[in-house]
């Protein structure tokens, strides 16, 4: 029987309030099992995540050069496109994943089964308030995470390279 969607909202919620505040390892900890789900189930993830659409992102550390994978939630746009929000959970500061794009914004990303190269474009104000009524319809929580911060939380497009 599927859960009510009230359920795995709140569900999503609490996943997400444990990573706002927390050491980087437990969240390293915490990413690395969505990952390693997602990748044993050509892109699925299940628990609070189920019915989420998730992209894997490669970016490379603005300081440390290293690369990273983070586990996002995306909106896949049309035309080899993806929105991605910079939401931190709703903290204050933005996501270290989101300095890393704007360094480095061609990187690798997993969709499902495959892997391809996309370019990391922070959306304008005009274009991200068009979009961000369509993006909050889709998860009502980066509304709520909107309106207790006080800094503007990004919205980048990811475009495909091929």
């Amino acid at each position: 029987m599927e859960k009510p969607a009230v359920l795995v909202a709140a569900e999503r919620q609490e996943a997400r309030d444990q990573l706002v505040g927390v050491e980087p390892e437990r969240a390293s900890r915490f990413n690395a099992k969505i990952i390693e789900e997602f990748r044993a189930n050509g892109g699925c993830v299940g628990g609070p995540w189920s019915g989420t659409t998730l992209i894997l992102i490669h970016h490379i550390g603005a300081r440390s050069g290293m690369e990273r994978v983070s586990p996002l939630a995306c909106s896949p746009r049309g035309d080899g496109r993806f929105a991605i929000v910079a939401s931190n959970g709703g903290a204050p500061a933005h996501p270290d994943w989101y300095h890393n794009l704007k360094a480095n914004p061609r990187i690798e990303v997993e969709v499902g089964a495959r892997t391809f190269t996309v370019l990391a474009e922070e959306l304008d104000d005009p274009t991200r308030a068009e979009l961000w009524p369509k993006l909050v319809a889709e998860s009502p929580a980066i509304g709520e995470f909107q309106a207790r911060i006080t800094r503007q939380i990004p919205v980048l497009m990811l475009t495909r390279q091929d």
